[in-house]
């Protein structure tokens, strides 16, 4: 006779025996996939604290040598070094990738490949680090400032004078001033009825013009060796170079038109010759020698006063000054002065000794793309409002870039209730986020390496 309960509990501990095992290899590979999947996450973090690691490393390289893009070895890269931990124990490796700088830029490309284990789970980190230019404002300027109430600012504002703001702007407005004196009475560093108020700082380290010259015997000779340098005329008022995209032609300014401006450091109205009445090819009769190419190195310089104007396609760099004695020689700049593209790898530079100047006899529209730095006068259109207002009364000024001076400067001049009488009614003044990294050749920079980007690329 046989016992059904007997087979049951032989059939159940047969299959729970299986299902046991099965359990228990379930659990180890879980076990087993959970280990292989910490240790994957494991290696990459690792691999990730190993590729910021050569970051670091190469910024600290950097920092003691800033012109060695070879890791030291004035060899192509990659350059590959391993990392232990405290015991010595090696953790990985990083492979550096190192792109040096475009000419007339410092930003550097540094690509860390960081490993722990056969390039099973390597990661890639990228940044790009540059000196910073001093054109890093839309403004910077030594001497006290003033905007209306019908200018728009969109960059950053730094005087180390006081500023009147009446105007709007989407950015800091800073003064090195707590207090100032304006028209007899006592200001705080930023005041006026523009905004918002809550962009404005003072006081604040002062800008340092020291540091913002650039060295104008040093651009002569860059322009001497692979740029172009045009020496004093003598007889003649100066040089007017009009640009046309990858070229220039050049002219003899032959005569000026006079007008009066009133010099406020004399308090007294004065005859200045702005405005050119002739002038003549630079190689009369044969045009081809007077048109040239834009500069390799991008540097022009002019050793007279010169007359700017045209549309650039590429980078340059106008100077201008004198030797060994600091001349007057200025720019002026009497019609559009453009690059080709706006935020691009097109730009202008201008640095004079001198004042940048409006003519007279300017459009009632202008426009000026241009990094513009005065190192000892101004950059500013004259009060021309002598006997014919409206001859000297404008319509709009478009300023796209930086402007620095040492004695400040401006577009237009306001009565006490805000009616503007001379000059740009309207001024709209955009800073180029480009400069500060890419500045035109021989402007001004900084000796420490800042971070622009960072990012993850595998």
């Amino acid at each position: 006779m046989s016992h059904p309960r007997g087979t049951t509990l032989l059939i159940v501990m047969v299959f729970g025996s299986i299902a046991f095992v099965l359990m228990v290899l379930g659990l180890l590979t879980y076990a087993l996939f959970e280990h292989r999947t910490s240790m994957h996450v494991y290696r990459r973090d690792a691999a990730f604290h190993v590729a910021e690691a050569g970051i670091n490393y190469y910024r600290w390289h950097l920092a003691h040598n800033t012109s060695d893009f070879t890791d030291g070895t004035g060899l192509p890269g990659p350059y590959v070094h391993t990392i232990s931990d405290k015991t010595n124990a090696v953790i990985g490796e990083f492979s550096l990738t190192i792109s040096s700088p475009l000419p007339n830029s410092s930003v550097i490309a540094v690509a860390s490949t960081g490993s722990v284990q056969n390039g099973i789970s390597d990661r890639t980190l990228r940044v790009r680090l540059g000196f910073p230019s001093f054109t890093d404002s839309a403004f910077i300027e030594n001497a006290d400032m003033s905007f209306s109430a019908t200018t728009q600012v969109f960059g950053e504002v730094m005087s180390n004078g006081g500023i009147k703001f009446d105007g709007t702007t989407d950015s800091w407005v800073k003064s090195a001033k707590n207090t100032y004196t304006y028209n007899g009475q006592v200001k705080p560093g930023v005041w006026g009825t523009g905004g918002p108020q809550y962009y404005w700082q003072f006081p604040v380290p002062a800008a340092d013009f020291g540091s913002v010259s650039a060295d104008l015997s040093e651009l002569r000779t860059a322009a001497q060796n692979g740029g172009r340098y045009f020496p004093p005329l003598g007889n003649d008022d100066g040089y007017q170079l009009v640009f046309n995209n990858t070229q220039y032609t050049v002219y003899r300014v032959t005569a000026t038109d006079c007008f009066y401006l009133y010099d406020y450091d004399e308090s007294r109205w004065r005859r200045r010759c702005y405005d050119i009445r002739s002038k003549s090819l630079l190689n009369p009769g044969n045009s081809s020698n007077s048109t040239f190419s834009l500069p390799a190195n991008g540097v022009i310089f002019v050793e007279e006063n010169v007359w700017l104007e045209g549309t650039v396609d590429g980078r340059v760099t106008i100077g201008t000054g004198s030797f060994p004695i600091a001349g007057s020689y200025n720019v002026f700049i009497p019609n559009n002065l453009l690059q080709k593209e706006k935020s691009s790898d097109d730009v202008i530079g201008i640095i004079t000794q001198g004042d940048i100047v409006i003519p007279y006899k300017a459009p009632n529209n202008l426009e000026i793309n241009a990094a513009a730095l005065s190192q000892t006068g101004q950059i500013y259109m004259p009060n021309y409002n002598y006997t014919n207002q409206s001859l000297a009364l404008k319509n709009s000024l478009t300023f796209f870039g930086s402007q620095i001076s040492y004695r400040g400067g401006g577009w237009k001049y306001v009565t006490a209730q805000g009616q503007v009488v001379a000059g740009y009614v309207f001024t709209n003044h955009v800073y180029d986020g480009n400069l500060k990294y890419y500045p035109p050749p021989g402007f001004p920079t900084g000796s420490t390496y800042e971070l622009i980007s960072w990012e993850e690329v595998q």
